[in-house]
């Protein structure tokens, strides 16, 4: 088997378009998907200041690898790197150890804040005093903090690092939950409307696949041993992952055609949803759907 389009060694076999490329042709195949992504839907224009939620992860350091790249053939964008360090003992140092280096070789401003620092404590030490489940706490703060990090260094949108896989996933465990409204701020540009409390995110690999990314990742020495959070085993979002995978195995295109099928059907829930009230948290200002947001009523949890 050679590449399709040179002849040579092949380095991936995809699926889907059941074609195998070299490392160059895969390369290439790669950015384009990222720049058209990007292009289609407007994800942001010159003289933005953009963020990229940097986990040290493969997904995280591909976007902003990415996005550095194309940022630095135009040079009128700005390109900011936040992290969240959670506290996650052996695992978030070990993986903000990689993103730093990446960023001070490529000079990328990196701007780092934490539970400990806003909250008191870390997730591990969290978990010990409340009896939650790992991924319900943590996705709340990161999402908070990622929100407060990108008004306070003036970003203009933030880039996340999500997926094909992850975005397949996310689509069904909001029908499992009949949460259609969270389904409508779904997309490569997230949201319904714009609000001068929110930075709106986007995510430009959301037609690549975690298998895509991590082949891109490893031909560009961006894999870490710390991809994977210990805690994520035993969430929902794993159990729909793994019959997800097994689906697509047995039926390949599986994933990608709960994509494009749920974008057609994306644009009647924004316009449904549109109409709802934007409100913001009565102790932190921050935007949220209730009198509270769900930071400060944990945060609330943690101080007691």
């Amino acid at each position: 088997m050679t590449c399709k389009k040179c002849l040579t060694k092949p380095v991936i076999k995809l699926p889907n378009n059941n074609i195998s490329l070299c490392k160059k042709c895969y390369l290439r195949y790669f950015e384009k998907k990222v720049r058209k992504t990007i292009r289609i839907y407007k994800l942001f224009k010159k003289g933005d200041t953009v963020g990229v939620a940097l986990s040290g992860g493969k997904d995280s350091m591909a976007t902003l690898q990415l996005l550095h790249s194309l940022t630095q053939q135009q040079r009128t964008t700005k390109i900011i790197a936040i992290a969240i360090d959670e506290g996650i003992k052996g695992y978030r140092d070990e993986t903000l150890k990689f993103a730093k280096k990446f960023c001070k070789e490529n000079k990328i401003p990196l701007k780092i804040t934490s539970y400990k620092k806003e909250f008191g404590m870390t997730l591990d030490q969290i978990l010990k005093k409340l009896d939650i489940h790992p991924c319900s706490v943590c996705g709340v703060f990161r999402r908070y903090l990622l929100n407060k990090e990108a008004k306070r260094n003036k970003l203009t949108i933030l880039a996340t690092g999500h997926n094909l896989d992850d975005e397949a996933q996310t689509i069904l465990m909001n029908q499992f939950r009949n949460n259609m409204a969270a389904a409508s701020r779904l997309g490569p540009l997230t949201g319904i409307k714009d609000d001068k409390k929110f930075i709106r995110r986007i995510k430009p690999l959301y037609f690549l696949t975690e298998k895509e990314i991590m082949t891109y990742a490893f031909l560009n020495n961006l894999v870490t041993p710390f991809n994977e959070c210990p805690y994520a085993e035993d969430s929902f979002r794993s159990r729909v992952r793994e019959s997800l995978n097994n689906l697509d195995k047995e039926y390949p295109s599986t994933k990608s055609s709960i994509i494009n099928s749920f974008l057609d059907i994306l644009p009647i829930l924004k316009e449904h949803y549109k109409t709802g009230d934007i409100n913001y948290c009565k102790e932190c200002g921050e935007p949220t759907s209730k009198e509270k947001c769900q930071a400060c009523e944990y945060s609330e949890l943690i101080r007691k």
